[in-house]
């Protein structure tokens, strides 16, 4: 089954997660990262769980699933131990219209979440389709051996550069030469390094004269 890739904004918006478990747990992790709405609903939770929400993180309903849960949901994910309970879930999801995703059972979701890697804004994710989770899984980690944080840099400086020549005449082009020479002149490795004077040189050669390098660097090392 061919799915199509989409990044979706979620902030502020409600999830229902329904189950308590360790892959309740992952995806949990994942939606606060997104600065999701969470609310899980089952009767038992696991310790990061609770920790969550002792620290109202989420809002937990200490109760089993029944129908209209879902209400307002952005996104449901379906995470119990029970088949019968699963389809429930899933019937209401599909009833209202509200993105579904359910553990171990790859053909009954509306969505599939992906394995990722997150470097500031910098995005990457590996999907099997729900084949083979455990291989998305492996090859996430060999990219994280290959893009650190200091993608997530890069990504920020390349930023700056969209956000000044945005507007003008000829900011496509102008944009492509200066990631261009951003690249050629491996200021990656500098990020890597954080040699931060050796990147200040090397970008005031690169950068207009009336893009302010000391405030980019300077937000860079904050990031």
């Amino acid at each position: 089954m061919a799915l199509y890739p989409i990044n979706l904004n979620i902030s502020g918006q409600l999830c229902v997660i329904i189950g308590g478990g360790v892959v309740a747990t992952r995806k949990i992790n994942s939606l606060l990262c997104c600065d999701a709405r969470v609310r899980v609903i089952s009767p038992e939770i696991s310790s990061a769980i609770q920790q969550l929400a002792d620290q109202n993180e989420l809002e937990w309903t200490p109760r089993a699933y029944i129908p209209g849960d879902l209400q307002g949901a952005r996104l449901a994910f379906a995470l119990t131990d029970r088949p019968e309970v699963q389809s429930r879930i899933a019937i209401e999801a599909k009833e209202h219209g509200i993105p579904i995703n359910i553990g171990d059972n790859p053909a009954a979701c509306t969505f599939q979440t992906a394995a990722t890697i997150r470097r500031g804004d910098l995005l990457i994710s590996v999907s099997t389709g729900g084949s083979s989770p455990a291989l998305a899984g492996a090859i996430r980690k060999e990219l994280e051996l290959h893009y650190g944080p200091e993608y997530g840099e890069l990504v920020k400086l390349l930023g700056e550069v969209r956000t000044h020549t945005r507007g003008q005449s000829s900011s496509q082009e102008q944009q492509k030469l200066l990631v261009t020479k951003i690249l050629q002149a491996d200021v990656l490795s500098l990020l890597r390094s954080q040699d931060w004077q050796q990147l200040k040189a090397q970008l005031s050669e690169i950068l207009p004269q009336d893009m302010n390098v000391n405030d980019i660097v300077h937000e860079m090392r904050g990031y």
